[in-house]
């Protein structure tokens, strides 16, 4: 048996039911891995809310997860070897990573190479792993002036620990829709912080890259605080709106400006290498904001839905004898 998370209905933080449950049992094609620890993402927010509707309760949530091997058919994978899974709909079609084991696809595990301290390494998916591929993505340079809306959140804190881990002179802003968190944003690598009121930047600053965060519901307002032939990368949804209604690209991008995105899952085991080996070789600090037990996932779920919520949350798992 094990400790999992289980969600037998849709709703608020209480629905999330710390249980015993069945050890998975591998199957061909699959690899169970111990589980180390796992990042709280907002989708995992909408899909406990029953916001999700392919996704069948009861469930084991969550998206992501770091572990160890602890059985495997696949040549390659060696029991206790330093593993990563996010996406591939695990904790949607199949249960995830809130739990003390999960049983993976084969095609889903990707052992990576890694100094890092466990808790800086469960912080990178798939949080920063999103940060990172929008990164580079914006192609950032030397001189530029970026921006990150809605920087608070846990992908634009990893944002800027990135970019200021290579470009520590790169002039940073990002917006918030309250000002009261300027001072945790400037520790974060900020250096302004911008008032997003109603979905209206209170600036007329223009920026050469823009991290979009927040989504469809701002992205014009995003257009035109961009500078000419200037990039954003929108891959957010934390305005709550999928998508641009009547869209018209020669229009809306009509000053040269480029539209780009970056889906998660779009992975592979070298891309997660290249996301480790950055965070090593610019000695960014990816420690989380907050670290939670698998018994306090109420209490992380009620935290980052809070107005209090700031930067990456992570579940660490306690090592047992």
């Amino acid at each position: 048996m094990m400790n999992a998370v289980l969600v037998k209905e849709a709703g608020g933080p209480e629905v999330l039911q710390v249980v015993e449950v069945p050890k998975p049992t591998v199957k061909e094609g699959w690899t169970l891995v111990k589980v180390q620890g796992f990042g709280i993402n907002h989708s995992e927010i909408f899909t406990r809310q029953g916001l999700s509707p392919s996704v069948q309760f009861p469930r084991i949530l969550g998206i992501e997860c770091v572990g160890l091997v602890e059985e495997s058919n696949r040549p390659d994978l060696q029991v206790g070897q330093q593993v990563i899974s996010i996406m591939g709909e695990m904790g949607r079609a199949f249960d995830g990573g809130y739990a003390e084991y999960v049983l993976l696809p084969d095609e889903q595990v990707y052992p990576v190479r890694t100094e890092l301290a466990l808790e800086s390494l469960i912080a990178l998916p798939e949080t920063y792993y999103t940060a990172f591929g929008s990164y580079l993505n914006l192609k950032i340079e030397e001189g530029d002036r970026v921006l990150v809306r809605a920087a608070t959140s846990g992908v634009g804190i990893a944002f800027s620990k990135l970019l200021k881990g290579q470009f520590p002179n790169v002039y940073l802003a990002g917006s918030s829709r309250s000002l009261g968190k300027e001072e945790q944003l400037k520790e974060a690598g900020f250096d302004q912080v911008i008032l997003d009121k109603d979905g209206v930047l209170q600036t007329e600053e223009q920026f050469d890259k823009v991290l979009d965060l927040v989504g469809p519901s701002a992205i014009l307002d995003t257009f035109a605080r961009t500078a000419d032939s200037g990039i954003i990368c929108s891959c957010g949804l934390l305005g709550g709106q999928w998508t641009i209604p009547d869209f018209d690209p020669i229009e809306m991008l009509y000053r040269n400006l480029y539209l780009t995105t970056f889906a998660s899952g779009n992975v592979s085991q070298d891309k997660l290498q290249a996301l480790v080996d950055f965070v090593e070789r610019y000695q960014v600090d990816v420690r989380s904001e907050k670290v939670f037990s698998i018994e306090q996932i109420q209490d992380a779920h009620a935290y980052l839905e809070s107005s209090q919520s700031f930067g990456k949350v992570i579940v660490k798992n306690e090592e047992k004898e």
